[in-house]
């Protein structure tokens, strides 16, 4: 049997907000797998909601880039020793240019970054410069880029550079992306998703796997009332619809107006402007999570 130590029920109680009891007898149960230890107290009802595990890690900032004409994008992460230099406008302006050159150049990875050209250099002589003249060490820990054919993306961020996301947009009309309208309502959606963190943009983008470990946890919560399994089967299937509601982003209430959800601020927002817009995607970084 694993050992149950204290930082492991201090780390359940954390993530859970459940009874320091309940933890250690939740991870007695599960010997010691935190993950299955979650799943344990979420089955008794105790763990409603479960935080993020956030891990230690060194300061730094996350930046975004948009091209003039919404097309393209970028969001990246860059790492720093100190939270000093991590809100440095000389770091957060070196963060954004590599998101830029993300955006504009498509690198394959951290490996093909470092190789791009930046400004008469290498992306790679650029970082070295850049450390050797503020005095830390600074990594890129990860990146991603998105492109929209017909449609238009805005970037968001909050917590001084520590949460970052870009949402993407898809239209028929190529001047909707310019108006005023659309432009606050991806400002506003972007913002949301920043309040909310989703798990996907559309129910059919929850991945079957996670579908399936939430219908056992609600199959199991259910199977606790001792009811009949009809009755059973259907509320386990209600939970699981609270649970796209809660989490899916074009079903959750947009956060300024909790009669509206996001899909039907897009409809809104379409019929203002006579085209179809639609939520195509989104990219969140919280700094220091791992993707």
């Amino acid at each position: 049997m694993a050992q149950i130590t204290a930082a492991l029920v201090k780390q359940l109680r954390e993530m859970t907000d459940s009874p320091m009891m309940e933890c250690k007898k939740a991870l007695v149960e599960a010997d010691g797998d935190i993950e299955k230890a979650v799943d344990v107290l979420r089955t008794m009802g105790i763990a409603k909601a479960v935080k993020r595990a956030g891990r230690d890690t060194n300061e730094g900032t996350i930046a975004t880039y948009v091209s003039e004409d919404g097309k393209t994008g970028a969001i990246l992460e860059l790492s720093c020793e100190t939270d000093f230099v991590g809100t440095n406008p000389k770091f957060t302006g070196f963060a954004a240019d590599l998101a830029k050159v993300v955006a504009e150049q498509n690198p394959a990875d951290v490996e093909a970054l470092k190789a791009c050209p930046m400004n008469g250099e290498t992306v790679d002589s650029a970082l070295t410069e850049m450390i050797h003249v503020i005095g830390e060490n600074m990594k890129v820990l990860r990146f991603q880029r998105v492109a929209v054919e017909n449609g238009a993306m805005t970037g968001y961020i909050h917590l001084g550079g520590k949460l970052a996301d870009i949402v993407v947009c898809e239209f028929s009309k190529p001047e909707t992306g310019a108006t005023d309208e659309f432009k606050s309502f991806a400002h506003d959606v972007a913002m949301h998703i920043a309040a909310t963190a989703p798990v996907a943009t559309t129910r059919e983008d929850v991945p079957a796997a996670t579908v399936e470990h939430e219908m056992n946890i609600y199959k199991a919560q259910a199977a606790e009332s001792g009811k009949p399994e009809a009755i059973q089967e259907r509320m386990a299937q209600g939970r699981l619809e609270k649970y796209f509601k809660e989490f899916v982003l074009c079903e959750q209430e947009f956060v300024k107006d909790s009669s509206v959800t996001i899909d039907g601020l897009a409809k809104k927002v379409s019929k203002s402007l006579g085209d179809d817009i639609k939520v195509k995607t989104f990219v969140l970084y919280r700094f220091g999570e791992e993707a």
